[in-house]
């Protein structure tokens, strides 16, 4: 027979006088049903939608196990992981409100918090650690923390730690713990990398589920707006006109993206509304500044990411509005999670744009029953035509970018490099080619600086002007002809000047022979040579 109340599940006197003065009465199909069993020290696999008040399940049986005992320095006696630290602070919330009557001292190990915070509560020894993987991992390598003492572990929301990644952190955490140990296993949903770690570290638990995977409570109106406009301008006027039509007490808005939070949240500030902004990229002070206010009632709207979207116990949240339908059916039911909470009534209004329609089709497969729409729904035509639209705007990212110079200038480059019909470009190149080529010619300079003072530079440019600008003219009109240009340049350098160039050219031709020893052949040997044939050219 199902228990009644609490007084039913074997918790301590001290335990069940907290629960009375949290005002708790009756407990949870999820708690009734894990808790008699977490109490006797059996592993539990536990799974159930979001909402149903999975903390307690497993806080207050951890609490009645560890009335005795005592924690030693750096060992605590169990461990509790959570995928973000907004629900690791809200565990620790619970633990100080049903150990109210206890002395155990508590450890939260999360990112944004001191070390030299962390490691006096360690040292000091600590009840329960909770904690995030990555962190707990960084104080283990740093030498702060030894685990073989744990005797009851909790591994809440096993299906976002496998979003996040951080399934290989929680088995080498599994690993450094004593293998006779209490593990409490609880997640949503059990794709199978969660089943596979179950077998891998769970010692015959008892399974407990008490609703169906990926299910929403049915306390909760769900309701769509279809936005034939998508832009995200049309769709935040839409919201502004859903929160005023509506009977809105506080509501929290999602995004699928960090940017969209910080614009849908100035835009609702500007319109006179109270938000504020929750997403991955806040430091945790600001992160738990702005929950606090949430809480309070301070802030009426909260537009966060999905980083807010599992396991965030913030109570009587009457609306949850879908600014962005989420793009996976699992994160919807996460997301509408955080209405209708402890059997109280919810409401949840999802606003789908063209775009949206085929994640749509996924979540009314996962309802079990089409969306119940406010105002025109999308036509077959809009479903038809989904696809199309998508299929456009990503062609049209290509063709606006070659029109927007890209294109273009891949075109002239392969004019230039065929000496085309683009004129600027085609001369462009081969003289840079040649000014690539120029370190190449001091080997013919060297030799004028061994030879008499007067063929060092200054003779180049004290040379006859009307002879030497040949040689210089001659590079402007390599463009038209890059292949033939360089023979051409030698033979009228050596015909025009007669009388110098006849010393210049056995400097020349020799350092095109043989470059390596053209200083050790004496001029009177190379000069006769040459100047017979010059006079006989003549």
């Amino acid at each position: 027979m199902e228990p009644k109340s609490f007084a039913d599940l074997g918790l301590s006197p001290k335990v069940q006088a907290a629960i009375e003065a949290a005002g708790y009465t009756t407990p949870t199909p999820i708690q009734a049903e894990a808790i008699p069993i977490a109490v006797t020290g059996r592993d539990v696999l536990g799974i159930a939608q979001t909402g149903t008040g999975k903390t307690a399940s497993f806080t207050l049986p951890m609490i009645t196990r560890l009335e005795t005992g005592r924690a030693r320095a750096r060992m605590p006696r169990s461990l509790i992981l959570a995928p973000t630290r907004e629900l690791a602070a809200q565990v620790a919330q619970s633990f100080e409100k049903y150990g109210v009557n206890h002395k155990l001292s508590l450890a939260l190990l999360i990112g944004g918090v001191s070390f030299d915070e962390q490691n006096r509560k360690l040292d000091r020894g600590v009840d329960v650690l909770i904690a995030t993987p990555g962190r707990l991992l960084d104080q283990s390598q740093r030498g702060k923390l030894m685990l073989m003492g744990v005797e009851i572990l909790v591994i809440d929301e096993a299906d976002r730690m496998l979003d996040m990644g951080f399934i290989p952190d929680i088995e080498k955490i599994c690993k450094l713990l004593p293998p006779r140990r209490q593990t409490l296993f609880f997640s949503a949903t059990m794709p199978p990398e969660i089943t596979r770690l179950v077998s891998q570290f769970l010692k015959d638990p008892v399974r407990i589920e008490v609703a169906p995977p990926a299910t929403t409570a049915k306390t909760i109106t769900q309701r769509f707006r279809y936005c034939p406009d998508g832009e995200d301008w049309a769709k935040r006027e839409i919201l502004r006109d859903l929160i005023r039509s509506h009977t809105v007490r506080n509501a929290i808005i999602f995004c699928n993206r960090k940017v969209d939070v910080a614009i849908l949240h100035r835009s609702l500030v500007k319109h006179g509304f109270e938000a504020g902004a929750l997403h991955g990229d806040m430091d945790q002070k600001s992160r738990m500044e702005t929950l606090d206010k949430f809480r309070s009632g301070e802030l009426m709207f909260l537009a966060a990411s999905d980083v807010a979207a599992r396991g965030l116990d913030i109570p009587d949240v009457s609306h949850v509005f879908n600014f962005d339908l989420p793009w996976q059916s699992d994160d919807y039911v996460h997301r509408i999670g955080r209405t209708g909470r402890a059997g109280k009534e919810g409401h949840s209004t999802s606003l789908v744009t063209t775009d949206d329609l085929k994640s749509l089709k996924d979540i009314e497969k996962m309802l079990g029953e089409p969306a119940v729409w406010i105002g025109d729904p999308p036509t077959e035509e809009d479903y038809a035509e989904a696809g199309k639209k998508r299929r456009r705007g990503g062609r049209g990212a290509p063709r606006g970018r070659s029109s927007s110079g890209s294109s273009q200038a891949k075109p002239a480059r392969g004019r230039g490099g065929r000496g085309g019909r683009s004129g600027a470009a085609a001369p462009s190149e081969p003289r840079e080619v040649r000014a690539d080529e120029q370190p190449k010619a001091p080997r013919r300079r060297e030799p004028r600086k061994s030879e008499p003072v007067r063929t060092p530079e200054p003779v180049a440019v004290s040379a006859p002007e009307s002879q030497r600008p040949a040689p210089a003219a001659a590079p402007q009109q390599q463009p038209s002809s890059p292949s033939t240009s360089a023979p051409r340049n030698n033979r009228p350098a050596a015909a025009k000047p007669r009388q110098e160039g006849r010393s210049r050219q056995p400097q020349q031709q020799p350092a095109s022979r043989s470059s390596g020893f053209d200083g050790n052949i004496p001029a009177f040997l190379r000069n006769p040579v040459k100047r017979p044939a010059k006079v006989a050219g003549e």
